[in-house]
This record gives C-alpha cells, sequence and structure tokens, in this order.
C-alpha cells in the first residue's frame, strides 16, 4: 500500500478548511495535492474529527487482528480434519458450527 505523505490528522483538518469557507482550488494548492485526492480523503473521513479518525483507526487494526485470527484458526481446523480423514479411513467428518 502507497505511504501517504499527509497523517490522517492532517487530513482531517485538510478537509475542515472547507467546512469553513475555504474553496476546494485554494486548498488543494496549498497543500499541492489535486482535486481528485482532496474528494476521496472527503469520502472517506468526511465529516470525522481527529478522535474519530483514532477510533477507526484502532478498529481497522482490531479488525485486521480478528482476521488473523480467524485464518489461523482456519488452518488448524483444516489440518486436524485432514489428519482424521486418514486415520479413519477416509470417511468425510462433518462438523457442525
Amino acid at each position: 500500500m502507497k505511504k501517504t505523505r499527509f497523517t490522517e490528522t492532517q487530513i482531517v483538518s485538510i478537509l475542515q478548511q472547507q467546512e469553513v469557507g475555504k474553496s476546494v482550488k485554494d486548498i488543494t494548492r496549498e497543500h499541492g495535492i489535486s482535486d481528485a485526492t482532496f474528494y476521496n480523503w472527503k469520502a472517506r473521513y468526511g465529516g470525522m474529527q481527529v478522535s474519530d479518525v483514532k477510533k477507526m483507526k484502532d478498529m481497522e487494526e482490531e479488525n485486521s487482528r480478528l482476521k488473523r485470527i480467524v485464518a489461523n484458526l482456519t488452518l488448524e481446523n483444516d489440518a486436524i480434519k485432514t489428519v482424521l480423514e486418514k486415520k479413519f479411513g477416509g470417511l468425510p467428518i462433518n462438523v457442525k458450527q
């Protein structure tokens, strides 16, 4: 993933400049970004405060951690099923979840 020049906090403060009344053209020229970048940021971070961005970042990290846990458990479950199928003559084992 491409690393951005701006932190989420900076992005939120840039977006808040428009809410105050500054034009998009002036904001993009001042910060050296394109209109498309500004509107992409607005779609993602629009209406957020700095504290909201921190919460979102924490939730993304938690979500990533939980996805890794699920992936690891799925691999372990698959390995156990494979061993049991070999041990008990290839009979498929149906486990209800």
